[in-house]
């Protein structure tokens, strides 16, 4: 069975994908070997000196020009096969661009840290949606809290994906909110309140849409106005929940102003 030797001054996770992705096209069985952060000469060496011993072909990503010149010195030294699979494009596209490559290792990995951090939080979101799991509120970096139709939902989902851990806490008439929130830190919650009239139309719409009947309780005045009242008093007693009123805004224009206050408040 031949070797293909991978060389990488990051992860070298995208150029293992690509030499798996390429060897699918052949019958033959290819062993992959990867090596990550290799970042000194010596290390450099000893790869490629193993490499002529089991007669492999070497396939390096390495983006610091200097280093890239060391490797090709080398594998002509040694009398190795190789491709250098980012070197030529790095090259073309400085041309294009009319700039000079940063050279730094490891930003590909950077991006996708931030891209799966991004995922996760959505799917926290997903799981501790309309108060879910209320033992996960702590592990939370933002917790809403609001009655029905009060934007929790989308305002999580918004968050999430800007990568923030959101969990969202409904507040129903007569029952006091889950004992696992006065566990969080204070800075991270948030009270989101509403116009009555406004809350009316969208519980209105809402019960049409659901083929209910439109004097339920869930749509009548007096009860958003009991249901408004509620909230109130539970926000007077965290006074260091910021309450957000979400009347006739955007869901963008809510989320940002919650990420300011939360950056200020925890020095983000």
């Amino acid at each position: 069975m031949k070797t293909v030797m991978i060389l990488s001054d990051a992860t070298g996770e995208t150029a293992e994908r690509m030499v798996r992705a390429a060897t699918l096209q052949f019958e033959s069985k290819v062993h992959v070997r990867t090596y990550s952060r290799v970042r000194l000469e010596s290390e450099c060496e000893e790869i490629i000196a193993k490499a002529a011993e089991l007669h492999a072909l070497v396939v390096f990503t390495v983006v610091n020009a200097e280093e890239r010149d060391l490797i090709a010195k080398l594998v002509e030294r040694y009398n190795v096969e190789s491709v250098d699979l980012i070197g030529a494009l790095i090259g073309k596209l400085a041309s294009f661009l009319e700039a000079k490559a940063a050279g730094v290792p490891g930003l590909l990995h950077t991006i996708t840290e931030d891209y799966f951090r991004r995922i996760e939080a959505v799917e926290f979101a997903v799981k501790n949606d309309d108060g879910a799991e209320p033992r996960n509120l702590p592990k939370a970096d933002i917790v809403l809290v609001g009655i029905s139709r009060t934007s929790k939902t989308p305002l999580s989902t918004y968050l999430a994906q800007r990568g923030l851990k959101v969990a969202n806490v409904p507040l129903v008439l007569g029952i006091d909110p889950p004992e696992e929130l006065k566990q969080v830190d204070e800075r991270k919650v948030f009270g989101l309140i509403i116009n009555p009239d406004s809350l009316m139309r969208i519980r209105q719409a809402r019960l049409k849409h659901l083929g209910m009947p439109h004097d339920s309780s869930y749509g009548t005045r007096t009860h958003i106005d009991t249901e408004i009242g509620f909230a109130r008093e539970i926000f007077r007693k965290h006074s260091n929940w910021p309450v957000i009123d979400v009347t006739n805004r955007a869901i963008e224009e809510t989320a940002a102003d919650i990420m300011r206050i939360y950056q200020e408040r925890m020095g983000a």
